[in-house]
């Protein structure tokens, strides 16, 4: 056995994390406050159904993907069951201005002919776009599994442009810039801020094909755990770390909610930087650093609607849909006040074995903490009658724009179910409930730059706040981290190796 190695939080990134130094032969503990592990792979069941939290939209799972070959190194790839949406349709975005329906092809070519079909007049523009978007993403070597040593500044001006600049960079027709920032949903984009290379990175890795789970979501989490418990290691649910003790620069123990003190040789955090600030010892930071961390923006929070539907009612639609109020409100979100929902994103989740009629719905709205932070003191179940009612106008004004588009929709509900900016905070354990993490600014880009390494010498951290976010930014900086304590490229070079086998 190599060095022993104590991760706080297990969602996604600690899990792989974990589970990577696990295959490599060190021991892991991992402390997750939730009886529930996973983080956004986290679920939960009302009345015989389950509900994913998120990671409803997979992307890099496809053959030859980079996710794909990281499951398959750790040799979970196997216990995972999946779906790929319709290639024909991966996704469609409604707009109730002029309820016009744009349907959205996978791969490159489709996808631009998809488009071209609704806009004919910006097709070679279409073509320059999407070129433009992939050579964006060929300068992200961690993206493609390839080892790099060149910094995030090394980059062309491009990389660092406003998305919505760079859309309207190539294209002319106004709709058409609308539509093409449709994905934005997916990582809190805003107009003037969100970097060009955020918006590739998550555009062609959805473009290229998306996947979906087949069941429940917590399925990769089980797996990745099986991984850490199988070296040896210990998953501790339910068991949050109230307290890091560092000392001349060093983490001497950790401090759990039972009192109980652990050491390792190592130490990773894997929950947002400002939950950690929150529990290390006040002096262990210089207060400049803390200042930093505390300032950064958080991305967009959201309000989402879980629908039980009654058996043998509303068919199963086998991919992604988006509906808009209008045009031109895409990039402005986080702006939206009591205008909300603007705009909105709902799918009927795969089940095992799915047959042609769909179980739940799942509706996803992005919302600002602002409207929720009159009851940012409450604490889960306690929030009183007047939350509860805010609650249930939420839903009416997500129902309400739904029943355009399925004017029968209310008659397929069996349950509905909520869960507002705040259920985001409380258990993913976030600041402001922030889907995304901290948001990338092309305006101040070095400010959200949260490196793996710290000024602690035995103290490294992982997560989506410090490189990429999501179902495969996540993972790719698990990547990092890892190597960070097992030698640079090590696991790259095992990635790809095991893939070529």
């Amino acid at each position: 056995m190599k060095e022993h190695i104590i991760i706080i939080g297990g969602g996604l990134g600690g899990l792989f994390t974990g589970a990577i130094l696990a295959k490599e032969g060190y021991k892991v503990t991992i402390f997750e406050k939730n009886h529930t592990i996973g983080g956004g792979l986290q679920t939960f069941k009302r009345n015989g159904e389950t509900f994913a939290t998120g990671m409803h939209i997979l992307g890099g799972f496809r053959k030859n993907q980079s996710i794909r070959k990281l499951c398959k190194y750790l040799n979970i790839w196997k216990d995972l069951e999946l779906i790929d949406v319709d290639s024909d349709c991966m996704d469609t975005i409604f707009y109730l201005s002029d309820n016009k329906l744009y349907r959205i092809a996978e791969g490159k070519e489709n996808f631009v002919e998809s488009l071209a079909k609704e806009f004919p007049h910006e097709r070679e523009n279409l073509k320059r776009y999407i070129d433009a978007l992939y050579k964006l993403t060929e300068g992200i070597d961690l993206f493609h599994l390839k080892s790099t040593e060149r910094s995030l500044f090394s980059h062309p001006d491009e990389f660092f442009w406003a998305a919505d600049d760079f859309i309207a960079h190539y294209i002319k027709d106004e709709k058409l810039r609308d539509v093409l920032g449709y994905m934005n949903a997916l990582y809190g984009g805003v107009a003037k801020h969100t970097p060009a290379y955020i918006h590739a990175i998550i555009n062609t890795l959805y473009i290229n094909g998306p996947s979906r789970f087949a069941g429940e979501s917590q399925q990769l989490a089980d797996a990745l755990e099986h991984i850490i418990t199988e070296g040896g290691g210990e998953v501790h649910h339910g068991t949050p770390v109230n307290h890091i003790e560092v000392e001349e620069k060093e983490v001497k123990y950790i401090v759990d909610s039972k009192g109980n003190k652990h050491t390792a040789d190592r130490y990773i955090s894997a929950i947002h930087p400002c939950a950690m600030l929150s529990i290390i010892k006040e002096d262990a930071f210089p207060r400049s650093y803390k200042t930093r961390i505390n300032s950064i923006p958080s991305t967009i929070s959201a309000f989402s609607v879980y629908l039980k539907l009654k058996e043998n009612t509303f068919p199963y639609i086998n991919h992604t849909c988006y509906c808009q109020d209008d045009y031109g409100l895409m990039w402005n979100f986080s702006d939206q006040g009591t205008r909300w929902p603007q705009g909105f994103m709902y799918m009927t989740p795969p089940n095992k074995n799915q047959g042609h009629y769909a179980t739940k719905m799942t509706i996803t709205a992005p919302m600002s903490f602002e409207l929720a932070r009159k009851w940012e003191d409450t604490t889960i179940g306690k929030r009183g009658s007047d939350y509860e009612a805010w609650k249930e106008e939420c839903t009416e004004k997500l129902l309400s724009k739904l029943e355009v588009i399925y004017p029968n929709i209310r008659e397929c509900i069996d349950e509905i179910y909520t869960a507002s900016p705040l259920t985001i905070r409380d258990y993913y354990n976030v600041k402001e409930g922030a889907m995304y993490g901290f948001r990338k600014d092309c305006e101040q880009l070095a400010l959200s730059q949260i490196p793996t390494y710290t000024k602690i010498k035995n103290l490294l951290l992982t997560g989506q706040n410090i490189n990429l976010h999501g179902i495969c930014g996540v993972p790719l900086t698990a990547i990092k981290t890892a190597e960070a304590i097992i030698g640079e490229n090590v696991i790259l070079h095992k990635v790809n190796k095991q893939d070529n086998e």
